[in-house]
């Protein structure tokens, strides 16, 4: 189904360069990149969420976890 959206002529033409300097063939193609980009900005910031949550988890359960830095060089000396 289509949808019939009216805008300014003056922001028509800032899409249409827009799209020209992108190298995408319309406005349309425009349009769904910036939603595809909103969309994986969203499931990263509900990942990056989920993450902190873990971590708060585990310190809550675990308390500081120590530096493994050194322990990790030293395996990789022998």
């Amino acid at each position: 189904m289509s949808q019939t959206l009216t805008i300014s002529d003056k922001l028509y033409k800032r899409l249409s360069k827009t799209t020209q300097v992108l190298g995408l063939n319309n406005v349309e193609n425009l349009l769904e990149m910036w939603q595809e980009r909103e969309d994986e900005l969203r499931r990263r910031r509900k990942v990056v969420r989920q993450i902190d949550k873990a971590r708060k988890q585990l310190f809550a359960r675990y308390g500081e976890m120590p530096d493994s830095v050194e322990l990790i060089q030293e395996d990789r000396m022998r």
